[in-house]
């Protein structure tokens, strides 16, 4: 039985709308998770965080086993007392940004051994220590299986290994996790773009169990087409009856794409990332304040919108503050990025209840395509 109770409350072909109940809250889904990657969704306050409508954050074992440590988070309460966050939490696992990050890594059937990006001092993660990082040092609400990714393009002998080799670190998570009431494990589908490995993966994770399963390998390097042709067959090879979550995806085609395609949590640095450099998203697509057009616009981002930052302020003032290189304009503009995906969700969410997620979707491609994005 699941840990967490999962209700689908409307379809609209294969889309899904529900609610995902946990002991610190509902996560209503489809879900945009927003990245607080070192304990902290970057420039803005917790309190700014929920006033967006977020039901979740992510929080990343990589960076806070480095900085402060684990050990030390745990000392002080926990990831949720640590910054003053009451509602759910998801860790990922750390091994994407143990390949990305770190200087050097070697991986073998135990564990993977790298070296910090801050320092070089050298770890070894293995899925027992990720479980044990995640879910008793930081109490994470949603705990990652490690597994090993591989960019793509990729040989596929490199894919399948990686797969199989995820699939029994999928078994020693589990295995690490054991029985916990108030805390999930989700698992990590693999397999590149081939539809046999995929399924593979699927059918090997369902044998073990898991509270939900995740649809990573994704957003590596394949392309938001070739990421869709696999969306076409991976989320229908995962239980319907558990949440499905793409990691690490993305850009708002890439989202309402992906939910029209039966998916229902996300997660992405995007929306803070581009804050910081100037670019907010919009109905019509991103837009850069730095551009002199938005000099003396007296609009607001978006006048509908509940958050201060969208509705509170001109474009003029956010294009001087970025020019002034303002440490205001990347708070602001994060905000109402974060906003803005929530809004996404929402109305993906009312567009699925109500049947017209079809013409939902084809008005949010028409738009995107008009702004080039």
């Amino acid at each position: 039985m699941a840990a967490f109770p999962f209700e689908i409350q409307a379809t609209d072909g294969r889309a899904r709308t529900g609610v995902l109940r946990t002991p610190r809250g509902e996560i209503r889904t489809p879900a945009f998770m927003p990245v607080g990657t070192a304990g902290t969704v970057k420039a803005l306050t917790v309190d700014q965080v929920a006033a967006t409508g977020a039901d979740i954050i992510l929080g990343n074992t990589y960076h806070l086993m480095l900085r402060p440590t684990a050990e030390r988070v745990a000392r002080l309460g926990g990831l949720h007392r640590f910054m003053r966050w009451e509602k759910p939490i998801l860790t990922d696992s750390g091994g994407f940004q143990v390949m990305s990050l770190s200087k050097i890594a070697k991986v073998n059937e135990q564990a993977v051994t790298f070296q910090s990006h801050l320092d070089g001092s050298r770890h070894v993660l293995s899925p027992e220590r990720s479980i044990e990082i995640q879910a008793d040092l930081l109490g994470s609400d949603i705990v990652m299986q490690l597994d090993q990714l591989v960019g793509l393009p990729a040989p596929d002998e490199a894919v399948a290994e990686a797969m199989r080799l995820s699939a029994r670190w999928a078994q020693r998570s589990k295995d690490a996790f054991g029985a916990r009431d108030a805390q999930a494990l989700f698992a990590i589908q693999q397999g590149g773009t081939s539809e046999p490995l995929r399924r593979e993966s699927a059918e090997r994770l369902q044998e073990i169990g898991f509270d939900g399963y995740a649809i990573g390998g994704l957003a590596v390097g394949e392309g938001h087409e070739a990421m869709c042709e696999v969306l076409d067959f991976a989320p229908g090879q995962l239980p319907a009856e558990r949440p499905r979550y793409l990691m690490g995806v993305g850009k708002p085609i890439d989202i309402v794409e992906a939910v029209w395609r039966g998916v229902d949590m996300f997660d992405c640095v995007l929306p803070t990332r581009s804050g910081r450099h100037g670019q907010a998203w919009t109905w019509d697509g991103p837009i850069n304040l730095k551009n002199a057009r938005f000099a003396e616009d007296d609009h607001p981002l978006d006048p509908d919108s509940d958050v201060p930052a969208s509705h509170d302020y001109s474009k003029a003032y956010l294009h001087h503050l970025v020019k002034a290189d303002e440490i205001l304009g990347q708070v602001l503009l994060s905000w109402h990025n974060i906003a803005f995906f929530q809004r996404l969700m929402a109305g993906l969410r009312g567009a699925i209840a109500e049947g017209r997620l079809e013409a939902f979707r084809a008005d949010f491609r028409r738009r995107a395509s008009s702004s080039g994005t």
